[in-house]
């Protein structure tokens, strides 16, 4: 036992101490364990390398994010996330991949849907998601986007009496989407953005005729600005819409809630064809009297509406809380967060190693 013991102070000491070299590249690997109704407990390792292209300071902070889990319900997943510049900033790759057998809860479509959920929804989810933007213009980013989502092996269990299945894509689907994007990014460090601009316009085109399932286009707009206000502190804002024409099965509708965008709710109690969100965050990184530990407070505001319940400006809904942040790798200016948020409904908690935009 004390020998593990000196193997992890070992480990932890190494991760979390300052190198001396701030060009190096750092790698963390850590466990998770997390509990949820649908899932009973859920035991996990998560990875996350960050470096500079050519370890070149002057070159913006690469990422690549990675995390298996195994819950005691037999579900089992892997997630794989990446942006990724090229020397001198030229290139850019974003993406994410998740393959992943692991229930979601249902509550319906639209933003008058029950409190509780009206089926627990188990199935195969296979995500792979790609962007290649080159820059043309200073910070200023075009190029490809490649999506492709499926959704098969799908039950409905733990059902309400009187439930209806969704009416596109009940028992799942395969679509493919092929689009383009145009990207204005002047932020160093996208784990923790002090001052800069993000603005992606993009759109996304599902075809029959390419082998999708179903015919739609999606348009994402997500515009983010970040302004010192003093020393250590920083003001984050950000407005974030999805828009859906066409016949989108149920599972690629806009979802409202997760860990970064209206944190507090779950990721899918609301769901439709469009959302309309922002969020405001003041962040002090670091307190004056410590040089690692700081904090956050947040309020975001967003709706989701489509074809039965349009665009309302009263029908917004609130949330907000607060965080704690640690400086994990002093080098690199990143933090871990934990994050308690509040809305009408309850609480979430939140604990991830970076910003949550």
């Amino acid at each position: 036992m004390a020998q593990s013991d000196n193997l992890v102070k070992r480990y932890l000491n190494n991760v979390l101490s300052e190198s001396g070299d701030p060009s190096a590249p750092k790698l963390i690997n850590y466990p998770t364990v997390a509990y949820a109704p649908e899932t009973s407990w859920e035991l996990g390792v998560s990875s996350l390398y960050v470096y500079s292209a050519n370890r070149d300071l002057s070159n913006r902070l690469s990422e690549i994010k990675a995390f298996t889990f195994y819950t005691l319900e037999n579900q089992y997943g892997f997630w794989l996330d990446h942006a990724l510049y090229s020397d001198e900033n030229k290139w850019f790759f974003y993406g994410r991949a998740r393959y992943q057998s692991f229930p979601l809860f249902y509550y319906g479509i639209g933003r008058e849907t029950p409190s509780e959920h009206i089926a627990l929804i188990d199935g195969e989810y296979t995500l792979f998601r790609e962007r290649l933007l080159r820059e043309t213009l200073p910070s200023l980013y075009f190029g490809l986007e490649l999506d492709y989502q499926g959704l098969n092996r799908v039950n409905y269990i733990d059902t309400e009496t009187d439930f209806e299945l969704p009416e596109v894509g009940a028992m799942g689907s395969n679509n493919l989407g092929i689009g383009l994007g145009l990207l204005y990014n002047n932020i160093h460090n996208a784990m923790n953005p002090r001052e800069g601009l993000y603005s992606e316009w993009a759109f996304m085109n599902y075809n029959t005729a390419a082998g999708s399932d179903y015919n739609m286009t999606t348009y994402v707009i997500d515009n983010r600005i970040y302004r010192p206000v003093k020393e250590n502190t920083v003001f984050a804002a950000q407005l974030y819409g999805q828009f859906t024409a066409g016949n989108a099965p149920f599972n690629m509708l806009a979802l409202m809630g997760g860990e970064s965008l209206m944190r507090g709710y779950y990721l899918g109690r609301f769901r439709d064809k469009n959302l309309v969100a922002g969020q405001v965050e003041y962040r002090i990184l670091p307190f004056e009297f410590s040089k690692r530990w700081g904090a956050s407070v947040f309020l975001a505001a967003g709706q989701v509406y489509g074809d039965e319940y349009g665009f309302n400006w009263g029908q917004f809904l609130p949330t907000g809380g607060a965080g704690i942040r640690y400086l994990i790798f002093p080098e690199k200016d990143i933090y871990t967060r934990i994050d308690v948020s509040f809305t009408e409904e309850g609480r979430g908690v939140y604990f991830f190693i970076g910003e949550a935009f």
